[in-house]
């Protein structure tokens, strides 16, 4: 897991999409805080319909978002 700045992932947007290939990278753009996950598998494929069901309504705890984080 890798967190950087929004300045830093401008400054060197190859080097951290590259890394997402093989771990998550986490990006603070002031109180937000998102990540770049590759959808190439279908384990990812999986997790993206589930937080996009997520967003039609459901919300999830802050237990299963960190359980989620360390898988």
């Amino acid at each position: 897991m890798t967190l950087i700045s929004s300045r830093e992932f401008v400054t060197n947007q190859k080097k951290y999409f590259d890394l997402a290939v093989n771990e998550r990278v986490f990006v603070k753009r002031g109180n937000h805080t998102l990540f770049i996950a590759n959808a190439d598998t279908d384990d990812d494929f999986s997790d993206l319909m589930l937080a996009k069901k997520r967003l039609d309504g459901e919300f999830t705890s802050a237990d299963e978002f960190i359980t989620f984080l360390r898988k």
